[in-house]
């Protein structure tokens, strides 16, 4: 099938940024509800064939958009997203909405309280258009359930957008919303951004806050997915804070996420890690990232090759990710278990066979290798690396055809070791394939790092887009 642009019949309204939408609505020109309806019509034309939404709530999209409207017009706003589209992936807690994270196995009685993510967003004044697409519980990075369908990559609707977040990488690459809500536990904000070719960022460990917490522990993380890091930015900054109910997150000091002026690539010190931590690179995904990482030593970069810390990081990652799966199964009435995806079934039974020596090893282990990456990210400004190592597949399966993986895992070399460290990881698109296909480009940092981060991935794409 051919490219094509996912963007092709959205409306004006629908390619606008955050920051241009706030102008609209401060001068007047545009209206927050002239803007959700927009999106509300754009997300119902895109999702008979493309299955990016569990749910799309009209009623209640336009009623805060009235509300947000209002407050423009008095000169009020909550903050500078106040009106702005948005997307919740249904792994979420949104009071009002039924998250049936995907399966078969869940309530459809509405939440009596939002997330922490979701409250922040709300108390900013983001309108709430509807929920987005997860694979079960969050556990694979494709998107596909027994209960919502598959979800299909607007660049080709015979591809996979990845997942677990591929509902809300879908719906930002079509221009259904400006922010959309995702989770990341092994890739699931990054993988998906690099398929669909929008911004995804996987911010620093606590810096959004999460409740209830998830039984995949400390490697999950919540964060932004938009079509540009100016608006990734601010969407992670109107979704982060502290929050009681999240234990995990403590009262360490994150640094601030404001801009930081006059940032320049020139002179930075980056790491260019070129080998996955499992499987192999594609070559044309190799190409067209080294093209990149040369505009970026261009640039004034200077860039030396790297390789991770010496560590079996598959296996270190599977103590983690199968265990996890193993507490959310134990979570399931055994006589509904028959209905559980078969592939979550057995990495649940994998799990299950890991004894608590073993886990408490693994997380020795781990913080060992966090401590050596924090080490590196005290030497180098940033690492740079392709965001997968292979284009998206063929949708509605977990892995590419004839590729010997047995897990999903084992293709994500470029991603789970990023939620074992912890640090701040921003995908951006680099380039398509001959296909006309995405290829994503990651930039890590320090923990804390986000907004250097996001300062690095904003002059990276004005270089890859100029």
């Amino acid at each position: 099938m051919p490219r094509r642009d996912p963007l092709t019949g959205a409306a004006e309204l629908c390619r606008m940024g955050a920051a241009d939408l706030a102008a609209a609505f401060r001068s007047g020109a545009v209206s927050p509800v002239e803007a959700a309806e927009a999106v509300l019509d754009r997300a119902e034309a895109i999702n008979p064939e493309l299955n990016a939404f569990t749910l799309i709530d009209r009623a209640g999209a336009l009623a805060a958009a009235a509300a947000s409207e209002r407050r423009w017009k008095d000169g009020a706003p909550l903050s500078d997203v106040d009106g702005v589209p948005t997307t919740l992936k249904d792994i979420v807690w949104v009071e009002g909405w039924s998250v049936r994270y995907g399966s078969t196995t869940t309530s459809n009685a509405p939440c009596q309280a939002d997330a922490p993510s979701v409250a922040l967003l709300r108390k900013a004044g983001a309108v709430f258009i509807g929920q987005t697409t997860t694979p079960e519980f969050g556990w694979k990075a494709i998107t596909d359930s027994a209960l919502f369908g598959v979800t299909r990559n607007p660049w080709n609707p015979e591809k996979t957008p990845g997942g677990s977040s591929g509902g809300a990488a879908v719906a930002a690459a079509v221009g259904a919303g400006v922010f959309h809500l995702g989770t990341d536990g092994g890739g699931s904000i990054r993988i998906p951004a690099s398929f669909t070719g929008i911004v995804g960022h996987k911010p620093t460990f606590g810096r959004v806050a999460a409740y209830p917490a998830s039984p995949f522990g400390t490697v999950a993380h919540i964060g932004p997915m938009t079509r540009s890091t100016a608006d990734a930015a601010a969407m992670l900054k109107a979704m982060s804070g502290r929050d009681l109910r999240d234990w995990a997150q403590g009262e360490g000091v994150l640094t601030p996420l404001d801009d930081e002026a006059g940032f320049s690539l020139a002179g930075k010190r980056v790491g260019y890690w070129s080998q996955p931590a499992s499987g192999t690179v594609d070559p044309e995904i190799a190409r067209i990232v080294e093209a990149g990482v040369a505009r970026l030593a261009a640039a004034g970069a200077i860039v030396e090759p790297v390789t991770l810390p010496a560590e079996n990081l598959l296996d270190l990652f599977h103590h983690h990710w199968f265990t996890g799966a193993a507490a959310r199964v134990a979570g399931i009435a055994e006589q509904a278990r028959a209905a559980v995806d078969l592939g979550l079934l057995e990495t649940a039974r994998a799990g299950s066979a890991f004894t608590s020596t073993q886990l408490v090893q693994a997380q020795i282990r781990r913080g060992e290798f966090g401590a050596a990456m924090d080490k590196m990210l005290g030497e180098f400004d940033f690492l740079v690396s392709p965001a997968t190592a292979l284009p998206a597949f063929d949708a509605g399966l977990e892995l590419p055809k004839d590729s010997g993986f047995k897990r999903w895992t084992e293709w994500a070399g470029f991603s789970y070791p990023i939620n074992l460290s912890q640090q701040p990881a921003c995908v951006i698109p680099c380039g398509l394939t001959a296909a006309g296909l995405p290829v994503g480009f990651q930039i890590v940092g320090a923990r804390g790092a986000d907004a250097r981060v996001l300062s690095a991935a904003a002059s990276l794409e004005a270089i890859f887009t100029g």
